[in-house]
């Protein structure tokens, strides 16, 4: 694989059963460094090819940039959630890292954004793993005939956190992994609860039109404040712009995503490792929020599941949901992810 520039109804109850068995398979205050902050670089469409098609790409390289880190955003979502349009300013992870001097590579998943839409029944954890593994050689040999870069971060969200520990584990070719909506101590319930919102994206206002076979699906309109946000850390205004630009998934994405959740497979990763979690995050924090109470107990919740290779840091952002990229105090994530950067990673 090679950078290029870029070129019915059913129920709810039938697909959270199937979630269901899918789950039950796999189961027995920082400030960011401005120092010296870069201006918003230019930023470039690229593409990249799959077997089932392409996968749509945005490259932003502050100069002298010479660490690129590369998103994917879970399911729901797409670049978007990177790169969010309203008070980027406050919002914006992408546009953080690059006055920090990063470079960003945000890569849409397959059925998502800017990337091709194949049969929904083809997309799998384990392929967009092998596709970010192709992403990062190509961002070591050089995107698009662009310089190479010397270190390379993979950064996931839920979904996505899963494609990256895949990928980490089977190919050892990144220098860190950052895994923000991921942590070994997922409370099913929850997870159950929020998958119920889930509906056929066939179906949904906002995707008429747009092709997709029934087993595209996405969240039920007005789900997700309570399944993705805190609730004394949203914007309406954010919540609003987050509706509108909201995503599809598919359940085969699912099972193997969520193994990167069983171990011993994270204990495989042999580079630095951040996991960032919110306090209320409903899929992550076990029962009653207990593994995300602080940053300290998030920490020792999650040693055991790495080596010392992983020099494991973590973050626990207050009052926020799963989405911590979309909580008014977003900015202090930013910092701690800035600083991990720099410290372990620079």
């Amino acid at each position: 694989m090679t950078g290029n520039s870029s070129t019915a109804s059913i129920s709810g109850r039938r697909w959270a059963a199937r979630a269901l068995l899918a789950v039950a398979a796999l189961a027995p205050a920082l400030v960011p460094n401005t120092a010296q902050a870069q201006p918003d670089p230019a930023c470039g469409a690229l593409s990249f090819a799959v077997p089932q098609g392409q996968l749509g790409a945005t490259l932003c390289r502050p100069a002298g940039a010479e660490t690129v880190v590369v998103m994917m955003a879970g399911s729901n979502y797409n670049h978007r959630y990177w790169d969010f349009g309203y008070r980027p300013e406050t919002y914006n992870f992408r546009q953080a890292l690059n006055r920090a001097g990063y470079a960003t590579l945000i890569v849409d998943r397959l059925g998502n954004g800017t990337s091709s839409k194949p049969p929904s029944s083809t997309l799998s954890a384990t392929a967009s793993a092998n596709a970010l593994h192709d992403i990062v050689q190509g961002a070591r040999r050089g995107l698009d005939g662009a310089e190479p870069f010397a270190k390379v971060v993979t950064a996931g969200h839920s979904l996505s956190s899963g494609i990256a520990v895949l990928e980490a584990t089977q190919h050892h070719d990144v220098d860190g992994v950052l895994l923000t909506g991921y942590s070994h101590t997922l409370e099913v319930s929850q997870v159950m609860g929020v998958i119920s919102s889930y509906h056929p994206a066939a179906g949904d206002p906002a995707f008429v039109g747009r092709s997709y076979d029934d087993g595209y699906l996405t969240t039920r309109p007005g789900t997700r404040a309570a399944a993705f946000y805190g609730p004394d850390t949203t914007d309406p205004a954010v919540l609003a712009e987050d509706e509108r630009t909201k995503e599809v998934f598919s359940l085969t994405e699912y099972p193997d995503g969520l193994s990167s959740t069983l171990p011993p497979m994270s204990n495989g990763i042999d580079v630095p490792v951040m996991v960032v979690n919110g306090s209320l995050d409903r899929l992550s924090c076990g029962p009653g929020f207990v593994a995300c109470t602080d940053t300290a107990t998030l920490l020792a919740s999650e040693a055991p599941f790495f080596e010392p290779a992983a020099r494991l840091r973590a973050f626990v952002l207050p009052g926020s949901g799963h989405s911590v990229n979309l909580a008014t105090n977003t900015v202090a994530y930013q910092g701690a992810v800035v600083n991990w950067l720099d410290t372990e990673i620079r």
